[in-house]
């Protein structure tokens, strides 16, 4: 991917308190920057989330966006995690038309080969789970395609930096961006 169209992946906590997401999406979005993906659950400590977001962009959007999250109160801190060694996954839940037979075996036999399952069977149709890299999901997605699928629904990106013996492990972006 080039410099100008980078992907950043980057992992906000914040005070777990209401209007904290309608907040930071809504900046973000009167700035004019895109969330491709976004990802938002209660950590280990009930008073924070954390908020994992993918934008694209060049080093001065990651520059700018840090900055605005920067100025926002209820922000707690923020990692540039795809700066860094991580792991990054996407939930994938889809309903894929599946009638007895043939194509529900070779069905069963894709979800088996993504490393996925099957959680609920109905007369014609299965609903399948699938968790793994964006690119698994999608390439799954499109194998699914031509049995028909009727219902897809995908979480926003969540990651998480690798453990490292290194004792300066996270590169945050809090102060990062100071003027």
């Amino acid at each position: 991917m080039s410099q100008s169209n980078q992907r950043h992946v980057l992992s906000a906590l914040v005070q777990n308190i209401p209007g904290v997401l309608a907040h930071i999406s809504g900046m973000l979005a009167s700035r004019g920057f895109n969330i491709d993906s976004l990802a938002v659950g209660e950590t280990e400590d009930p008073q924070l989330s954390r908020m994992t977001f993918v934008v694209v962009g060049d080093d001065r959007v990651l520059e700018q966006v840090g900055k605005q999250l920067e100025k926002i109160v209820t922000v707690v801190r923020v990692l540039d995690v795809s700066s860094q060694d991580f792991v990054e996954r996407d939930l994938l839940l889809l309903k894929v038309k599946a009638p007895a037979g043939a194509a529900r075996s070779e069905i069963r036999e894709l979800v088996d080969i993504f490393r996925g399952q099957i959680v609920d069977v109905g007369p014609e149709e299965v609903m399948v789970e699938i968790s793994g890299r964006e690119n698994k999901v999608q390439a799954f997605i499109e194998r699914m395609r031509p049995y028909g699928i009727s219902e897809l629904v995908r979480t926003g990106r969540i990651a998480m930096v690798r453990s490292t013996s290194d004792a300066d492990g996270d590169r945050e972006i809090e102060g990062r961006f100071a003027s």
